[in-house]
Order: C-alpha cells, then sequence, then structure tokens
C-alpha cells in the first residue's frame, strides 16, 4: 500500500495582472500542498493510494477533500478539525518560478495525530514538505517514520523546503530522518541546505534541477536525464509531480529500489515528461 502523508492546503494563485498595471492581481483559490500534489497525481497514475493527514471542516476542507476523492485517493486516514485550512499565497517570477508566503497559525493539518495500520515489505510512506516543520504534527510523522522503516516500510522524503522552513533546527530534524529513508527528492538548493553529504546517507537521492533536467546520484554512480521540451506557464506542483512518478513506479515494483542508474532511467524520464505536463499548466492541478 502507498501512503502519502502531509499537509493539504489552499494555494492562493495570481490569475491576472491588475488592471492598468497598478494594484494587487486577483488571487484564485487552488488546492495544494506538496503531499496532497503527490497523492492526487498517484491516483491520476491509477496507483491505490492514500493520503494521510488533518483537513480542516471549513468551506476549503471539503474542497479538498473532494478534489482527493475525485482522483481516486483513499481517505479512510484522514482526520478533520475544526481549525481553518493552511493558505499559501503564491508569487510567480518571469521565468514561472513559485514563491509563498503561508498563513498558517492554528491552522487544522498541524495538528494530524497519523493513525496507521502495521507497515511492512511492499509499503511504502512518504513523507515531507510544511507537515515535517509544524509542530506537534510534525513530532508524530517522524515517529512514524521511524516506525515504518523498522517495520520494514519502504520510506521516501520530499523536503520541499521553503523560507519559512529554512531553519538549522529543520535541517537537524530532517537530517536525523535520513538513516530511515531509501529515497529522498530533493533540488539543487536543498543540497545546499542539508549539507553537500545528504546524498551520501540514503541509498538514492533525486535531485531537481529545473531546466537542467533530473540527477541521480546512488552511492558513487550518478545519472543525468534532460527535461521534456516545454513551454513553461508556471512551476507549481511540478515537483510534486517528480514524486509522484517515483512513488508510483515504485509501487509497481512492490516497494522494491531499482539497483541500478540505468533501472532507475526509465522512471526519471517519464517523471521529466509528466512534470513538463504539468508546468505547461496554471497552477499544479490539470
Amino acid at each position: 500500500m502507498l501512503y502519502v502523508c502531509g499537509e493539504a492546503l489552499i494555494d492562493l494563485v495570481p490569475c491576472s495582472s491588475p488592471a492598468g498595471g497598478e494594484g494587487l492581481a486577483p488571487l484564485r483559490p487552488v488546492p495544494g500542498g506538496g503531499p496532497f500534489n503527490a497523492a492526487c497525481y498517484c491516483g491520476l497514475f491509477d496507483r491505490t493510494v492514500a493520503f494521510v493527514g488533518r483537513i480542516s471542516q471549513d468551506p476549503f476542507g471539503e474542497t479538498l477533500m473532494g478534489v482527493l476523492h475525485s482522483y481516486g485517493v483513499d481517505t479512510r486516514f484522514v482526520q478533520r478539525g475544526s481549525e481553518p485550512t493552511t493558505l499559501a499565497v503564491a508569487s510567480t517570477g518571469p521565468d514561472g518560478s513559485a514563491t509563498y508566503s503561508f498563513y498558517l497559525e492554528g491552522t487544522a493539518d498541524r495538528l494530524v495525530d497519523p493513525q496507521l495500520p502495521p507497515l511492512g515489505a511492499g509499503d511504502i510512506l512518504s513523507v515531507g514538505t510544511l507537515s515535517l516543520a509544524l509542530e506537534p504534527g510534525a513530532s508524530r510523522y517522524a515517529a512514524l517514520v521511524h516506525e515504518a522503516a523498522r517495520q520494514g516500510a519502504l520510506v521516501t522524503l520530499d523536503p520541499n523546503i521553503r523560507a519559512l522552513t529554512a531553519t538549522p533546527e529543520h535541517r537537524e530534524a530532517l537530517r536525523a530522518l535520513l538513516p530511515d529513508v531509501s529515497v529522498l527528492k530533493l533540488s539543487e538548493d536543498e543540497v545546499d541546505f542539508l549539507g553537500e553529504d545528504v546524498t551520501t546517507l540514503v541509498p538514492a537521492a533525486i535531485i531537481t534541477r529545473g531546466g537542467e533536467g533530473l540527477r541521480l546520484v546512488m552511492g558513487e554512480h550518478t545519472l543525468d536525464v534532460s527535461p521534456a521540451p516545454v513551454e513553461v506557464v508556471d512551476t507549481i506542483g511540478a515537483g510534486d509531480t517528480v514524486m509522484a512518478v517515483i512513488l508510483s513506479e515504485l509501487d509497481a515494483r512492490g516497494a522494491r529500489l531499482p539497483e541500478s542508474p540505468e533501472e532507475w532511467r526509465p522512471i526519471l524520464e517519464r517523471a521529466a515528461r509528466e512534470a513538463a505536463e504539468t508546468c505547461a499548466h496554471a497552477g499544479a492541478r490539470r
């Protein structure tokens, strides 16, 4: 079974330029959150996937639940809360890259207390992004990672560092998870943040490199995969798409790690194609 753990939130995405070039651009609410997006894409890729998190009972939360159901995602392990939904205000640069400001004080997702059945060989647990930085949920997810690895499940991690979470304390918390992580997906900036040795601490590290494509590091071996051609609208959700392809392919292989860079190649080539498809659309949904 494939379990994707973390936050589900609402991205407020600029939908046009302000009239006359002055004032604020109108914002469009879009369901998002790295783990939420990854779970939805796994459903889109016809995998049986469960989302593990805590979602508000407010109207935004109802929308998030509806999107999960529309992608066929199992919501048995979703907890609900009366607190509001986390909001992320997105700004996109000339190259389509996105930065975010978060409104997350007292929101529902950070109070998660994940409860899963015993995991084992053949199961995949995916964790990452904001959910690993916001207490008390962060410590609870960390405990789940350690227990899942002890039980024999394959664990993947997507740090998805934002300015809000780029602290020394969060760096150490993430590095403490690595002994139990089999696959680490991160950007070049996240390599710098976590330390140049980070790729040596896991069996497989996949680095997203923007217009340069993807890089796999397996011990002393590396493999570069070129990006697929695309006219970029924005990059929102591209990394989540890469994560979803990795999870879907590992799940299809019975949670067995590829044994060589060449065995990884078709997985990363597919990830590059799917990420390009996401970049061709506004926001993470398609």
